[in-house]
């Protein structure tokens, strides 16, 4: 008996110890009390919305972790200007992970439409697809809003895909992001329009929102996502050396534009169905199959694999582990295949599911773990400055805690108090009502200050 026990002690113990140390369990971001935001087309105003943002209950096992979330973010989705009559609604899914991830050694899995992974939000990521195609028997489009479906229906195998990334970011939202019957999702790195160093897309002038985090060249990219096969997706940047060594730099994608013009071979030169010619119309980039994948790229110690992805050390993984990274060029454009894909690396297992079948542990994030605690460097930006009618903070980093950000007079009175919510990285402060002079901001993070000196001229 007394060994019985003890076993089931270990046992126990093993299973707690795995929830303490694995981020697929402690990576996130868990809340209950803060609502989505949205805006709508014609009003810079966020609606404040009834249903709870992020993730709510994270549940393991010894194999598999679930996560419940209603799939919205913290921060203000909308609006959607290419005519997408849906909002971001209430998913109410869970989503099943492996906690021990494989690779798959037979033939790769290609990704697929709709979920192929989950951000740490709870927000669903898709791959490169809008479920648009080139129909050759009728030289036109097919499939997806205002256009014939397709030969075969949806999921037939077409030999031009129409890439989401150029083809609807007029109806992305400032973070990059659209809902598809409700379900919100990003396609590629979840880092609003206006952070990108080439700006590409002015919706956020009038409806700004930040996105999960803030692309910082001088760090590792935080943990975002998890894929449908139990790896981990990073941000846009990590060590250069597999190995932790190197330095930080841009993680690169191995897939570049083919020299066409005409669109009559697929990527591997086998003769396809013509699609478009080349044009200001269908331009290289248009489709998936413009791109091809260089393998002698994938060899550079940046570059990615055919998945976009590598085997390397990470700060959650030190002793490494098989990752995704979100991939921008060096304008901070996404960068095909953007995210994960077109295949994945290992073997997809995770799913949506109705109900958890099994025997569980409820896991409760704690702001002392080693895994959602933000890096020594966290840094704040503090714009514009000067300011006139009002003042945005936003951290470089991904933020898991809800951060209040206080404006005081030099005084040391404390004049305006607002909060940078958790999975967001911005708030602001308005200072249409405040004198002209010099004012600091504080932000207290952890046992970490910073604070920032701003003025305001009117």
């Amino acid at each position: 008996m007394k060994q019985k026990i003890t076993t089931a002690i270990l046992i126990i113990s093993a299973v707690f110890a795995q929830a303490q140390s694995n981020p697929a369990i402690t990576s996130w971001l868990q809340n209950n009390t803060i609502t989505g935001r949205h805006y709508v087309n014609g009003n810079s105003t966020p609606i404040v919305d009834a249903v709870v943002a992020n993730c709510q209950t994270v549940q393991y096992s010894t194999n598999w972790v679930y996560i419940n979330t209603h799939g919205i973010p913290t921060y203000v989705t909308g609006p959607f200007l290419d005519g997408n009559p849906s909002l971001a609604t209430d998913q109410n899914a869970i989503f099943k992970f492996p906690l021990n991830p494989v690779q798959n050694t037979g033939t790769p899995t290609p990704t697929n439409g709709g979920n192929i992974g989950v951000f740490v939000n709870g927000v669903a990521l898709f791959d490169y697809r809008d479920g648009v195609a080139w129909n050759a028997n009728t030289n036109a489009l097919c499939g997806g809003p205002g256009n014939p479906p397709c030969p075969g229906g949806p999921g037939a195998s077409m030999d031009w895909n129409r890439d989401a990334i150029p083809a609807e970011r007029p109806g992305f939202d400032c973070s990059k992001a659209h809902p598809a019957m409700g379900n919100y999702h990003h396609h590629q790195n979840p880092s609003a329009f206006n952070l990108d160093l080439v700006t590409i897309s002015t919706i956020c002038d009038l409806y700004p929102a930040d996105g999960l985090y803030v692309i910082d060249s001088a760090l590792h990219s935080p943990l975002i996502g998890f894929a449908y096969d139990g790896f981990p997706i990073y941000g846009a940047y990590a060590f250069k050396n597999a190995d932790g060594t190197g330095g930080i730099t841009r993680m690169k994608s191995s897939y570049s534009l083919r020299n066409i013009t005409t669109r009559t071979t697929s990527p591997t030169g086998a003769a396809v169905t013509t699609g478009p010619v080349v044009s200001t119309t269908y331009p290289l980039g248009y489709f998936r199959e413009d791109y091809q994948y260089n393998a002698t790229s994938a060899a550079t110690p940046d570059f990615l694999d055919e998945h976009n992805g590598r085997f390397c050390v990470t700060p959650e993984y030190p002793n490494g582990i098989y990752c995704y990274f979100t991939t921008v060029d060096a304008s901070w454009h996404s960068a095909y295949p953007y995210a994960v894909g077109p295949t994945f690396y290992g073997v997809k297992t995770a799913a949506k599911v109705t109900s958890i079948s099994e025997t569980v542990s409820t896991y409760t994030s704690s702001t002392t773990n080693i895994n959602i605690v933000a890096p020594k460097d966290l840094s704040m930006n503090v714009y514009p400055n000067p300011a006139s009618e009002f003042i945005a903070v936003q951290l470089n980093y991904l933020n898991s805690q809800n951060i209040v950000v206080e404006l005081y007079d030099m005084l040391g009175k404390q004049i305006q108090k607002t909060t940078i919510y958790q999975g967001s990285t911005i708030a602001y402060f308005d200072t249409r009502t405040l004198y002209n002079g010099q004012y600091v901001i504080k932000v207290v993070y952890d046992e970490k200050v910073l604070s920032k000196t701003v003025s305001i001229i009117k």
